[in-house]
């Protein structure tokens, strides 16, 4: 792959893709049958800026994890600045909202837009929108839109930003929506997430790999690591760290009241390079020291 072209700025983008200039140097709002895409030219670019585009070629089937789901309407892509992209083979249908982050300097978003998990999602983790909330989102957009074609005054920026945070809002509560509403298609998932988990500690993993990584359980289930953690937040109250966390404690309890082995070894069993920081976590997640623990089960009279 060569190297990627990078863009830093919104009028190096626009003049590459065949676009006129944008009417505010940090923000644009474009169709995506105006792009013009360049004849070989380069393979992949950068973005020095968010993106969030609205693509009506998503209906059909969407892929969630290993399943699929009927969904028509078209759906919304996030995607954060410095992300590597293939350049298309062709434009496409839709529309594109670039916002660069100094557009938001000054103002709450700039640190409350990185908290947006969506913007770290895989393209496949699309939010899919039903008719109705396409058309909220349709009326965003063109308020946007509208307002960078007038003409730009001091209350502009203002205008804009309340738009984008609520476009951002409500595709927080679409996302929470495709979560639950798909809550059947993911119960082999949620199974798969527990299995895969069990699967690593029962086969003494830890020993050669250590603690098991929320990127290693994404990966085992094909999703991205911040939608997996989200779905599972949304479904079971816990993200992912949590789900490896609560693993971990069973398998430490377990260890610690049906054998004889050391906190220390126990501690490398389970994938931790010093017995302190097993002990720490451990005191941290259950009020119990490991000794503690084991004290307390033995004198229970269990076993």
């Amino acid at each position: 792959m060569n190297t990627p072209r990078k863009f830093e700025s919104l009028s190096d983008f626009h003049r590459a893709f065949g676009l006129p200039q944008p009417l505010h140097p940090l923000i644009s709002f474009v169709n995506m049958e105006d792009i013009v895409i360049p004849a070989d030219v380069f393979d992949h670019f950068i973005l020095d800026f968010y993106k969030i585009a609205y693509k009506t070629n998503l209906c059909g089937q969407a892929r969630y994890g290993q399943n699929y789901y009927d969904f028509g309407e078209g759906g919304l892509i996030f995607t954060s600045p410095y992300q590597v992209f293939e350049t298309p083979k062709s434009s496409g249908t839709g529309y594109i909202f670039f916002i660069h982050p100094d557009f938001l300097l000054t103002y709450p978003l700039a640190k409350k837009i990185k908290q947006y998990g969506f913007f770290s999602y895989a393209a496949n983790e699309a939010l899919h929108l039903s008719a109705h909330e396409k058309e909220t989102i349709m009326s965003i957009f063109k308020i946007i839109d509208d307002e960078l074609q007038a003409r730009i005054d001091k209350f502009s920026q203002d205008v804009v930003i309340s738009q984008i945070e609520l476009l951002l809002n409500y595709s927080n509560r679409f996302y929470n929506r495709q979560f639950i509403t798909h809550k059947a298609v993911y119960n082999d998932l949620l199974q798969k997430v527990e299995e895969t988990l069990d699967h690593y500690f029962l086969h003494s993993k830890p020993l050669n790999e250590g603690l098991p990584t929320v990127q290693y359980l994404a990966d085992q289930v094909n999703l991205s690591p911040g939608y997996l953690s989200d779905l599972l937040r949304s479904l079971t109250g816990q993200n992912a760290q949590q789900h490896i966390h609560n693993k971990l404690i069973s398998a430490a309890k377990e260890k610690l009241s049906i054998t004889d082995d050391t906190i220390s070894e126990i501690a490398y069993t389970l994938g931790f390079e010093h017995p302190q920081s097993f002990s720490k976590f451990f005191k941290t997640k259950t009020n119990f020291s490991p000794l503690q623990f084991r004290q307390s089960f033995y004198s229970s009279g269990e076993l």
